[in-house]
């Protein structure tokens, strides 16, 4: 891995990790193309890990309170977060596979954007004549606990599906973003706690650094502090689209980046 695709990756993981266009989807789209292999899983574990940085800066009030009486909250985020861990442990050997060595991905990564992009459609559609708004409760937390684990497949946007699952449910559009926003708290750590623990006792990290030398470190450091900088931009991008249900042009985006990786996969540009 070269340093200028590092802060490549690193910028797109912090623009879209937030923005419900599926960071995982452009990450493996990206790294396929330049043909990035070594450390891959750890260094997509770090910039996500970036992320949350962002997340906790922009939210660390919330982040507080959850931890207040009567704990409402903090129960809702175990039980959302359940389902992913599930699915998560279920599908890691695919979802590796789809990243490093799966022949179709250029196929399979345009279904999932283009699925992304109708959930998207739909929701702004059914948000914008709807006139009654329900607090955050089970009956969104639940739809947005079993979208965020079917979007630990790359394509499949983990903010937007599970904004648009709560918004769908009837959620308050304020109180459905920050919940979706604290959501990616206990995924984004506990994938990175076990990745860290796999690749240390396998040595797949070590090697990586051993192999890539200092050149690696850098990577990783510009990918964390680059991810967690543009990702605080993301965020306050996202909040105002959530509150105007604007959703349209990011479906317009992920059905022209569908039919590129479409075109890329018929040229044979995926490596």
């Amino acid at each position: 891995m070269e340093i200028w695709q590092a802060i490549l990756l690193g910028l797109t993981q912090g623009l879209t990790e937030f923005l419900p266009v599926s960071s995982s989807g452009h990450l493996v789209f990206l790294q396929r193309i330049f043909g990035v292999s070594q450390g891959g899983l750890f260094f997509n574990i770090v910039l996500h890990l970036g992320t949350l940085v962002a997340v906790c800066v922009v939210f660390w009030r919330d982040i507080l309170a959850l931890f207040k009486k009567p704990f409402k909250t903090f129960g809702f985020l175990v039980l959302a977060s359940v389902p992913a861990a599930i699915s998560g442990f279920l599908l890691e050997d695919l979802i590796d596979e789809m990243g490093s060595t799966f022949a179709y991905i250029g196929v399979l990564l345009a279904v999932f954007f283009t699925l992304t992009a109708v959930v998207l459609f739909v929701t702004e559609w059914v948000v914008k004549r709807r006139k009654n708004e329900l607090p955050l409760g089970w009956r969104t937390v639940i739809p947005m606990g079993l979208a965020q684990a079917v979007a630990v497949l790359p394509g499949i946007s983990r903010s937007g599906s599970t904004i648009c699952a709560g918004m769908l449910a009837g959620g308050k559009s304020e109180d459905v973003a920050k919940f979706s926003f604290l959501m990616s708290i206990p995924v984004i750590l506990g994938s990175f706690l076990i990745s860290l623990v796999k690749g240390l006792v396998k040595g797949e990290i070590q090697e990586d650094f051993a192999a890539g030398g200092s050149t690696y470190g850098w990577c990783i450091a510009l990918g964390f502090i680059i991810s967690a900088l543009v990702g605080l931009f993301a965020i306050k991008v996202m909040l105002k689209a959530i509150q105007k249900a604007n959703y349209k042009w990011f479906s317009l985006y992920l059905v022209l980046l569908a039919v590129t990786c479409v075109v890329l996969q018929c040229c044979g540009l995926f490596k």
